[in-house]
Formats: C-alpha cells, structure tokens, sequence
C-alpha cells in the first residue's frame, strides 16, 4: 500500500457520503470534501501530516501576501511533491518505509524475535494498559486492513503516552525500557484548529509562514520522510526531527516495522521535548500561579472541566515579540473582524494510560478576539463558576441540616456528592452557551 494514491484518510464527501482518500486526493479534490471522519487524535495528527505535507510542497508560504494567494496553487503543488517523493509513503516492502526505522530487532534472552500485536497502536483498543471496558475481544488475535493500519501508524506516533516498552536495538544500540510522552499527547495538551467549510479551506488557514517562524526563531527544517534518521547516532537528523517545524510535524516518537498487518517491532524513539522547550503551532499558552510565582504552560483538556471555559484563552491572538501568551498560531492568519469556527480536542493519558478522547466545536464570532468580547465571555464564565462555588456551600449546608454531615471525616464522600451535582448544574448551563456567545 502506499499512502499517496491508496484509499485510507476517512472522510465526509460534500453531499454527505462516506469514503476514503489518499493523500494525493486529500489535496486534488479537498474542496469537495466537507471534514474528516475520524476520532479527535486521528484528527489532529491527520491534519498534521496534510499541513506538513502541504508546508513542504510550497516551501513556505513565505509571508501573510504569500499565504492570501498560495490556496490555488497548494493542490497541485501538493500532488506534485507527493509524486516526487512516493518511494517514503510505502507502507509495507522493501525500502524506505512511512514512519518506520529499518535495522530494528527485539532484544530478548536467546535472540528469539517475540513481536508485538499491531493493535497496541490503536490507543482505543484494549491491549497493554488499556481497559477492556469497552472492548471485550482485548487479548484476541485481530486483523487489519491496510488503510486501518496506516492511520494507526500515524496516531501512534503522535499521541503514544510514555511508560514500559519492549527492549528493541536499532542497528545493534540498545534503545531501552522506559519512553517519553510522545509530542502530541504531553502534558494532556488541548490542541485547537481553525476550521474552514472544506477540507482544503481548512488547510489553508491552519498554515503558518516562514515568516511567522522566523519571528519566533524556530527552524523550518525538513519532512521526516526527506531527512529520516538512519541510526540512533544520526544527530543531524533526529535533531532535524525533533527540533524543527517540519521535522515535528509528522514525528518519530516510536521505533516500529510492520511484520504484516498483525504484527509489529516496537521500541523507544526520539525523546520530544515539551512546552517551554517548544511550542506546539496548535497549542494554548495560558498563565498559570503556583507557589506564589506566575508561569507560562500549555492549556491541558480535562474530562471534569469542559472546553467552553477555556475559549477565552483559545481566542487570544498572541502578539509578535511580546508575551507568549495565546491560541493557536494559525489564528494569526485571520483579518480583523473575521468571525471562525475553532475546533479543540486533546487525548488524555494517566502516566502511560490513555484516559478519554475529547473535542468540541465553536464558532467565535469576530469580538472575541478582541479584549472587550473576551471580557464579556470570561464575566459570563465567572458568574457560572461563582454559582457552582455557592452550589457547593448550599449542598453542606442542607446536609448539616439534616444532620448529614458530609465535611470533616465524611469530605470522600461529601466530593462526591458536590461532584454529581457539580455535574448537573453544568450540563445546565452549558444548554445556552450561544446566548453567551452572541453578548
């Protein structure tokens, strides 16, 4: 299979239809595609691979006039590039592999090869830490077609969480036990996208320039697939892979080789490192108080606290050469006075446990991203949250008067009593969100 003319991005066609692209078609026929079909991290790591992918083909775009004028020209450019480098999107045979390393072998006492499953990178099926709550075939031989596989692949290697892996060696090196969060998935990052009516609208405005990167000293760099690391001594290139734009774009955070479409080597790669070593184009930088000392992170998605809340954050445009604080950087890319439709999502994980899969859809119109609009949404967010606060209070204080004593000695089961109630006052609220939105 090779990804660039085989069906295998899941999509909605136009008129509401079903179907399945390749990468070549993503960029032919994106104007006819409504969205991708997908879960929220095969979402965030597809557009990734299509941004780089497109990035790559226009060597930029240069600037904000290169990038008002480069939509016409990206599909064909697109298709071209991909031609020019089709021999990197094999799937399986001989030769250079998508986002797999060769010369990878298990370490095992006796030398014997033991292979892993293909299902432990589907972070939604029961395999390794993974509950069997919502998959009773976990610990099952499973198949796979082509297409399920390559998008798999690609997910896990953006949202695998770090933990025990298999001890494998990569041209003879030791790679070790232990692994890092791979880039997409640390520190429970939100991601945030801007969404346009197409598929290809969509992709256009969540391009970035060689401008806006320069201004933020981050290197362009090159593609996985044009610069692959050959070796765990190859410096240049994992550097390249794990430093630069491009390079992260589409990464390497686990050493694999498809055996076929059940079975796999799988090993530690390349360590990415994380905010504020480096600024994911689709994140959140939000401040933050701990110990008395004000400090920049990344907004985390959480399964209690609804994204609703966090928009004002998400609406920030962050400004050039000042405090790093803001949305995605594609939100750059909007005129004044333009309203959008920003879409968030994130993949939780406890340690190496994957937890939830979240997103959510909001169309912001154009004040708030000004500070006015946005201070009238965070009054709004505030109010609701000093209600929840009084809920609370109201909650102990009827328990008490019942003699129900839910504090103290009783606070587990006094939280979760606040807890289900928390839950319903929120579900409540959140019914007008368009009222507080149209303020």
């Amino acid at each position: 299979m090779n990804l660039t003319s085989d069906p295998w991005i899941p999509i909605v066609w136009q008129d509401g239809r079903a179907g399945k692209v390749s990468l070549k078609d993503a960029f032919l026929r994106g104007e006819e595609i409504r969205d991708l079909a997908v879960r929220p991290h095969e979402r965030i790591a597809l557009m990734r691979l299509l941004i780089c992918v497109a990035q790559a083909a226009l060597d930029g775009p240069k600037d904000r006039a290169d990038w008002l004028t480069c939509a016409n020209r990206l599909p064909e450019a697109a298709a071209a590039y991909l031609d020019q480098w089709v021999h990197a999107f094999e799937l399986l045979g001989d030769g250079q592999r998508f986002l797999q390393v060769e010369g990878l072998r298990p370490v095992r006492a006796g030398g014997d090869d033991e292979g892993n499953s293909v299902s432990k990178m589907d972070l939604a099926l029961a395999t390794g830490n993974t509950s069997t709550l919502f998959d009773n075939a976990g610990g099952g031989r499973r198949s796979f077609s082509s297409a399920e596989v390559a998008l798999m692949l690609l997910t896990f290697q953006n949202f695998s969480p770090g933990g025990l892996i298999g001890d494998v060696s990569w041209h003879g090196q030791r790679m070790g036990r232990s692994s890092n969060h791979a880039p997409c998935v640390i520190k429970a990052l939100a991601h945030a996208l801007v969404k346009g009516d197409t598929l290809g609208r969509g992709l256009h405005l969540n391009l970035l320039t060689q401008e806006a990167t320069r201004r933020r000293e981050v290197k362009w760099g090159q593609p996985l697939w044009e610069r692959p690391p050959t070796s765990p001594s190859d410096r240049d290139s994992i550097q390249n892979a794990t430093a630069t734009y491009l390079g992260r774009l589409v990464p390497l955070a686990r050493l694999v080789w498809l055996g076929n479409h059940d079975d796999l080597i799988l090993g530690n790669g390349p360590t990415y490192e994380g905010y504020p070593h480096w600024r994911e184009a689709t994140a959140t930088i939000v401040r933050k108080v701990r110990n008395d000392t004000e400090e920049r992170v990344t907004l985390a998605a959480s399964v209690s606290k609804s994204t609703w809340r966090e928009i004002p954050a998400v609406s920030v445009i962050e400004r050039a050469g000042g405090d790093p604080l803001g949305g995605p950087l594609a939100l750059q890319n909007l005129s004044s006075e333009e309203s959008c439709e920003i879409w968030v999502g994130a993949l939780i994980a406890d340690k190496a446990k994957p937890i939830d899969a979240i997103e959510s859809v909001y169309f912001l119109p154009a004040a708030m991203f000004t500070d006015p609009g946005r201070g009238r949404y965070e009054a709004g967010v505030r109010s609701a949250e000093a209600w929840n606060a009084r809920l609370g209070k109201a909650i102990a204080k009827y328990r008490r008067e019942l003699k129900d004593e839910i504090e103290g000695d009783q606070w587990k089961r006094g939280a979760k009593v606040k807890h289900k109630a928390a839950t319903h006052y929120w579900t409540a609220v959140e019914q007008p969100l368009s009222s507080l939105l149209d303020v």
